[in-house]
């Protein structure tokens, strides 16, 4: 397995392959493994390419960068930590990063307000925070029929009524799930649209 720097991620896939994105020490930033991000793009399909995706909390951007490399037509990262977003900014400006909307922001607050869609929802909070539930509750409105949502947790979920996971995994201490509505939910779209 490759080594890389403190407080650096490597993009595994796609166009961006092996770039290596730098982010600050901030506490409760951890970004997703290596394993867990190749695991979730296999289930996501590999190529993303023409779907919209959203970040909620984008920390090192390691998700949001990583669907952009894979062909996302656009994403959306949303994060309050000046230094984070700093860094976010910095890594777009290095890779060339199109089709990136940076937002500066509480994640939550976001989603309440948001009037775009999306195929591909990542929530991925700073554990201690137990905002996941949250999270999704507010994601339900912003996802097109058939998009799917990537929660990261320190146990596994027990999902929220409305979502059905389909498929869950664990890397060590890392919880990872791939969630959709259940079927009788897919006509749930709020009226922020």
């Amino acid at each position: 397995m490759r080594r890389t720097r403190p407080n650096t991620v490597r993009i595994i896939g796609g166009l961006w392959r092996s770039r290596i994105l730098e982010f600050p020490d901030v506490a409760g930033l951890r970004p997703t493994p290596d394993r867990v991000r190749e695991t979730l793009f296999n289930w996501l399909g590999r190529d993303l390419t023409g779907l919209a995706c959203l970040d909620l909390f984008a920390g090192s951007g390691a998700l949001g960068f990583e669907a952009l490399s894979r062909g996302a037509a656009s994403v959306v990262m949303v994060e309050k930590n000046a230094a984070a977003l700093a860094a976010l900014r910095e890594n777009a400006r290095k890779l060339g990063a199109g089709n990136l909307t940076v937002v500066r922001g509480d994640a939550l607050e976001f989603a309440r307000g948001a009037s775009s869609l999306f195929d591909v929802v990542f929530v991925d909070p700073p554990y201690r925070l137990g905002l996941q539930a949250a999270a999704l509750a507010l994601v339900r409105g912003l996802l097109v029929e058939g998009a799917r949502v990537y929660a990261e947790s320190e146990a596994a979920l027990q999902p929220p009524q409305g979502w059905t996971i389909l498929r869950h995994a664990r890397a060590g201490k890392v919880h990872f799930h791939l969630l959709g509505r259940t079927p009788d939910d897919q006509g749930g779209v709020s009226g922020n649209v």
